[in-house]
This record gives C-alpha cells, sequence and structure tokens, in this order.
C-alpha cells in the first residue's frame, strides 16, 4: 500500500490563525494592499482571527496607529478581527492614548474586575 501525504503544512490545522508580518516603516500607498492582504488572509483562513506581528514596524507613531487601526476595520468588515504579536510597549501606550483596543497575544483577555465581599451587618450597627 502507499500513503499519499496531504497538501500542506502537517501541523497547521483549521484552527490556527493566519499570520501577517508587517515591516517597517510602511508607507501611505502601502496601506490599501495591507488591507487587502487582510482581507484576504482572513476569509481564507476561516478562524476569524488574524494575527499581525507587528514586532518589525520600527518605533511606534501615528502611521502605525493608522495602519492597524485600517487593518481592524478591513477585518471587521471581513467577519473577523486582529490580534497583536510582538507589540512594543510603547506602542500599547500610544494606542491608549488615542483609545484604541487590540486584543494581544500573550496577555490574559480583559475580564471584569472580582467583586469585593461584604459582610452582612444588622440594623443599627455601625458600618466597618
Amino acid at each position: 500500500m502507499s500513503y499519499v501525504p496531504p497538501p500542506g503544512l502537517p501541523i497547521v490545522d483549521a484552527m490556527t490563525p493566519a499570520v501577517l508580518v508587517l515591516a517597517g516603516p510602511v508607507t501611505r500607498d502601502e496601506v490599501a494592499g495591507l488591507c487587502d492582504e487582510a482581507q484576504v488572509r482572513l476569509e481564507a483562513s476561516g478562524t476569524g482571527v488574524l494575527v499581525c506581528d507587528v514586532g518589525g514596524l520600527g518605533p511606534p507613531g501615528l502611521g502605525v496607529v493608522d495602519l492597524l487601526a485600517r487593518l481592524q476595520l478591513a477585518a471587521r468588515r471581513a467577519g473577523g478581527r486582529i490580534r497583536l504579536r510582538d507589540a512594543d510597549p510603547a506602542l500599547h501606550a500610544l494606542l491608549d492614548l488615542v483609545g484604541l483596543r487590540f486584543e494581544v497575544e500573550g496577555e490574559p483577555e480583559e475580564r471584569e474586575p472580582a467583586l469585593s465581599v461584604e459582610e452582612e451587618v444588622e440594623p443599627g450597627e455601625p458600618a466597618v
């Protein structure tokens, strides 16, 4: 008997998100092409998540913020979202400053803060 292996990488399954490696600096002319590439990769992956490796973008600036905002918009139009990989702490600070939130690989998901425990007090007793 002979066995023909299936095409593609054997370690990649249907749940592995697509990865878009961003190497900078990215010019304004390249943004539209990257957005198109993001939509194509999202639709092909079927996972709804596109991982954007931003480690090679260099120092963060408003151009990077614009690029990431447009990529997120393109991903949402394709029915998905982007997740950042290898993001610089300065990029996190800049994104927070402009009010953009992105899922970041390696960080726990944001959850609601734990509720504090309150002791029951009998009527007439002072609060502690």
